[in-house]
């Protein structure tokens, strides 16, 4: 435990004294192999996990690996490194940070930028692009 749980923890058993600290070592039983492999990542980005159906991804004409999808930059605030995405296919705009840019420039980033991107989680874990790349133009 960090010095803020354990300040958290002191308060709450000053409310309920027969307050017993958590166990790190050993899980819950009732946990499935697939739940214990999902806390081993934390809470930080999802981007690594396996994509649950390979049909999320869009139709982005084959030339896009498995569960990469296109879209368009919409705002890059470049003095703070981040932005919005619009997936072709249509839905919510989509956050980005400059640190996933994998291939390309981040001063490519402007608005209308054509993108291929990876849907993943943030590390708050809210729904963000990850493996951001900018193909070359087209022939």
């Amino acid at each position: 435990m960090n010095a803020r749980q354990k300040r958290m923890f002191e308060d709450a058993r000053k409310r309920n004294p027969d307050m017993k600290i958590p166990s790190a070592n050993q899980p819950p039983a009732d946990w499935s192999e697939a739940d214990l492999a999902l806390v081993k990542q934390g809470v930080g980005d999802k981007s690594t996990r396996p994509s649950q159906s390979s049909s999320e991804s869009g139709e982005s004409g084959g030339e896009a690996p498995t569960g990469e999808q296109a879209g368009a930059v919409v705002t890059y605030f470049e003095a703070k490194g981040f932005g919005f995405l619009r997936p072709d296919d249509g839905g919510r705009d989509i956050f980005f940070h400059v640190s996933r840019l994998v291939e390309g420039l981040a001063t490519d980033l402007r608005p209308g930028t054509r993108v291929l991107y990876e849907l993943g989680m943030d590390r708050t874990g809210k729904m963000a692009a990850s493996s951001i790349r900018i193909p070359p133009p087209a022939a």
